[in-house]
């Protein structure tokens, strides 16, 4: 008992022992806690203070390096107030301080007067008279007089305080006279496109508003906004819609003073701006197309350096217009075959005369025919694409035309006449025209850009030349591909072994008659090249791609050519009422219609026949029989031998197999691939007994 006692009072003891060690061990803890927190608030003060006391000693003045004079200002200003002044402390600004920036005033510069602020201070009661209002709507020019001392001087202007200001300016020059250049009104020329309005404009503010650096460009303002500032009496009507609910296409026409332009388009307000665009052009002259913007790689046409690469946008919509009522009229009675993707035609003008313009030839298609239906006797239609189908009903009315030269009686009828004082027995009467129009841009190097991207048509990679690449069609397909990818030259038992039959494509094609003419080797020996005098487009008009493609890839290498053999630059334009992209399968077969003909002709394109399976009336094979027949009754012919080779017979034309060698050569040199030709034995044929 006495050791359980002993052990217990032990334990007692031990445990108290433990916790008073515990709670004198947490107010030492507590107390070395509070030292710390007051040493680190001392030392945090004395920090303070010294850099307060730096502080107020930077913004000291800078002062002479006398640190007994010195040094009682410093302890007075250190003390936070000058006992030398018995006055409210306040905040002195050092020498070296930078003062508070105030606001600029700006130098009010003072306006000359205008010349009739002028000659109101020195004839008072004066009255200025409208006396006449001339010009174009929206471009009136206004004529105002004013009397001073008795005569009248008379001032014009584009609006009618300009023409104040220049009558107030010829009545102030006859009885004051001004240093020689002195400028009586300084007007600066204003970009305003609201002709209606009374700014401050020059004379030439019509001319000025809508050009840049010489070249027209496109107004701001919409079409349909413009019309309606410019005209007070217009009306929009839908009067139609035609095709299916998923490419429906809507007919809009807007009427002004008795007037009706249409639009078409795939929207109501596509159409809307289309016939907007078409009231403008033809009332107002101002222009949407493309052509007006400034382009830097488009120069001047080679025959006309006073004039752009534009034409009038009333001459373009007068072209499709001619060339889609045409196909209308063609294809009744045979609605089956109107299915199409490119329509393209061909427009004679008279000294630019539209009211009279002729249709010359329709046609459709988009593809060439089949390596398996190759023809040894130039029976078969190679290429179908529709502007080459176009260009070959041009050669058929050329024939025609000269077949009118072989009767005295009818020859009066021709376009052609005899030429006295040139290598050619014929030539086109002054004034003859022809006129391009494709509802697309066409294949190959004219069409290789996206429409939405502001593409500049430079390749940017110095050993690389992507643009301008001579391509070749697909047969039997769409599209083209490089030539450089393809196989070179093309032999027959090589396509007929299962080789792709490759085309030129139709940008390269264009790009060829734009050097040889459009008239073909055979016409060459009889009459001088007939050049294109432009090309319109429905659709797909890039101003840079479409000239490089169609001239200005080769203008730089192209020498040599005999005359009358040149580098032709027609003009581009677009339609205002352009045609949507058609998501439809291309049908196999294509129309050709020329002027003269009773029916159209349907070939189907992947055999080069009729779809009755004859052979086509514009083929090699025809061509070469009308040719037989000229060289051997047309008055004039010097050389009437006729060789039995049609290939041999295209050979004899030496300046224009001259000029045709010079542009491939041109091609090569500009590393744009080298131009393929079909089989020669496609040429080797005679005249059908």
């Amino acid at each position: 008992m006495q050791r359980l006692a002993r052990r217990s009072s032990i334990s007692t003891t031990s445990s108290t022992s433990i916790f008073y060690e515990r709670q004198q061990h947490q107010h030492q803890h507590q107390n070395q806690r509070q030292l710390h927190a007051i040493s680190s608030s001392s030392q945090l003060a004395k920090k303070k203070s010294r850099l307060h006391l730096k502080r107020r000693f930077m913004m000291l003045p800078l002062w002479p390096c006398n640190s007994v004079a010195a040094t009682p200002i410093i302890e007075r200003i250190m003390n936070g107030y000058n006992r030398e002044a018995g006055k409210k402390r306040r905040y002195e600004m050092p020498q070296y301080a930078v003062s508070p920036k105030k606001k600029a005033i700006k130098e009010r510069i003072p306006q000359p007067k205008n010349t009739v602020a002028m000659l109101n201070e020195l004839r008072h009661g004066l009255t200025y008279k409208m006396e006449s209002q001339t010009g174009p709507v929206h471009a009136p020019l206004f004529t105002i007089s004013v009397v001073v001392d008795g005569q009248k001087y008379m001032g014009q202007g584009r609006s009618k305080k300009v023409a104040r200001i220049e009558a107030a300016a010829t009545a102030l020059r006859s009885f004051i006279q001004f240093k020689d250049g002195a400028v009586l009104t300084p007007l600066k020329p204003s970009g305003n496109m609201d002709f209606t309005s009374d700014e401050h404009l020059e004379n030439d503010v019509s001319k000025n508003a809508i050009a840049v650096d010489g070249q027209k460009k496109v107004p701001d303002k919409g079409p349909v906004m413009l019309l309606y500032e410019l005209f007070n009496d217009v009306k929009f009507e839908c009067v139609n819609i035609d095709g299916a609910q998923n490419n429906c296409r809507f007919k809009m026409t807007v009427t002004i003073k008795d007037k009706k332009f249409d639009g078409i388009g795939p929207s109501k307000k596509l159409a809307k701006n289309a016939a907007a665009k078409a009231a403008l052009a033809s009332l107002c002259n101002i222009s949407y197309s493309p052509m007006m913007a400034p382009q830097k790689n488009v120069p001047l046409p080679i025959d006309d350096k006073t004039s752009s690469m534009e034409l009038p946008q009333i001459h373009a919509d007068t072209i499709g217009r001619l060339v889609l009522e045409k196909f209308m009229e063609v294809i009744k009675g045979q609605e089956a075959y109107s299915r199409r993707k490119v329509l393209a035609g061909i427009v004679m003008t008279e000294n630019m005369n539209f009211s009279e313009a002729k249709v010359i030839s329709v046609s459709t298609g988009t593809k060439c025919v089949s390596g398996e239906h190759m023809s040894v006797n130039g029976a078969v239609l190679n290429d179908s694409h529709a502007e080459i189908v176009s260009r070959r009903c041009l050669l058929k009315y050329l024939y025609a035309q000269l077949d009118l030269q072989c009767n005295q009686a009818t020859a009066y009828q021709s376009i052609f006449v005899r030429n006295t004082d040139g290598l050619y027995p014929y030539k086109l009467k002054s004034g003859v025209h022809f006129h391009l129009y494709i509802n697309t841009a066409p294949c190959g190097d004219a069409r290789i850009f996206s429409p939405h991207e502001n593409d500049t048509g430079v390749d940017k990679h110095p050993n690389r030349k992507a643009r301008g690449q001579l391509r070749t069609k697909i047969e039997s397909g769409e599209g083209t591909i490089p030539v450089k990818s393809s196989d070179g030259i093309q032999t027959w038992d090589g396509v007929l072994q299962g080789s792709r039959l490759l085309t030129m494509s139709c940008s390269d094609k264009i790009a060829r008659w734009n050097i040889v003419g459009i008239q073909g080797s055979l016409l060459s020996s009889i009459i001088e090249p007939v050049y294109l005098h432009s090309i319109v487009l429905g659709s797909l008009l890039h101003p840079e791609h479409m000239y490089r493609a169609v001239c200005g890839r080769i203008e730089k290498s192209i020498q040599g050519l005999p005359p009358p053999y040149h580098l032709n630059k027609p003009r581009l334009a677009l339609v205002t009422s352009a045609e949507p992209r058609n998501q439809a399968k291309a049908p196999n077969f294509g129309i050709n219609w020329t002027i003269g003909d009773t029916e159209l002709e349907v070939v189907n394109s992947l055999t080069g026949r009729t779809i009755g399976g004859q052979v086509s009336r514009i083929t090699k094979q025809a061509f070469f029989e009308k040719y037989n027949f000229l060289i051997t009754n047309l008055p004039g012919i010097p050389n009437r031998k006729l060789t039995t080779d049609y290939g041999q017979t295209k050979a004899n034309v030496k300046d224009y197999q001259t000029a045709k060698l010079e542009l491939y050569s041109a091609f090569k040199r500009e590393d744009l691939g080298s131009w393929l030709k079909k089989p020669i034995e496609q040429d080797e044929f005679g005249l059908v007994e």
